[in-house]
Parts: C-alpha cells; sequence; structure tokens
C-alpha cells in the first residue's frame, strides 16, 4: 500500500489553491474546476470543491470543518519559512518552537481554518529519526 494524499473538502478551491502554491512553492494541476493537486516527491496535497461531496456520499466531509488533522512538511529551515509566510499567513497558533521530540516547528492555520505545522528536526536523536525518509 502507497500513501497517495491529502484531500482538503473548501468551498473556494481557487483561494486555497493559491494559499497552498506559496506555503509549498509548486503550482497546482487543475483537472477539473473544483478539483486541484500539489505534487511533491513526498506527497500530494488534494483539495476539493465541497460539491464533490456528493460523489462520496452526502455530509460525509464538511468544508472548513476541520478540528483533528493537522497537515505536516518537514523543511530546511523553520525560521526561514516563518519569515518568508508571514504576508500570507493570517493566523499563527505557534511561532517557530523547538518541540520536546526535537523538532523545530511553526504552526498556523490556512484560509479554512486547517491547521499546518511546518517542522525540521534540529536535535541528533531527531535528525536520526527522520534519516532516509523523504
Amino acid at each position: 500500500m502507497n500513501f497517495a494524499s491529502v484531500r482538503i473538502i473548501t468551498d473556494d478551491v481557487d483561494r486555497l489553491v493559491e494559499f497552498y502554491e506559496k506555503v509549498m512553492g509548486v503550482s497546482a494541476e487543475r483537472p477539473a474546476p473544483v478539483f486541484a493537486e500539489l505534487i511533491v516527491p513526498s506527497c500530494t496535497l488534494a483539495i476539493g470543491h465541497s460539491q464533490t461531496v456528493q460523489l462520496f456520499g452526502a455530509g460525509s466531509a464538511v468544508a472548513a470543518d476541520n478540528h483533528t488533522v493537522i497537515i505536516e512538511f518537514r523543511v530546511h529551515d523553520v525560521d526561514a519559512e516563518y519569515e518568508r509566510l508571514k504576508p500570507f499567513v493570517d493566523q499563527w497558533v505557534k511561532e517557530p518552537t523547538t518541540m520536546p521530540w526535537g523538532n523545530r516547528a511553526v504552526l498556523f492555520r490556512d484560509p479554512d481554518g486547517n491547521l499546518v505545522n511546518l517542522f525540521a528536526p534540529v536535535t541528533e536523536e531527531a535528525i536520526k529519526r527522520f534519516s532516509g525518509r523523504r
């Protein structure tokens, strides 16, 4: 089994695509107006309009209602990313902080309120834990 993607359901695909293009530094592929994919070597972030939910089952997902999932990206320099993203991020949850498990992290919310974590392993133990991962 291969992990394929994480999909965010939204009422405004264009707004989230523009936001995540800035965060991830890649252009989205748009096979349909109601769907987009942002692809990097380690993962794909898919964004689907709330209109697509009916294809999976009415009420199976609700736009802008996530309170349990954190979308995480490993980066080289958390502090540099924080500075780069300041003009685009409206809601910071945690400024750059070194966590007890050895990652430096910054957390913010996307325009729909989804929690996003950018992190980099910084302690020897954390660096070792992530060696060999994409």
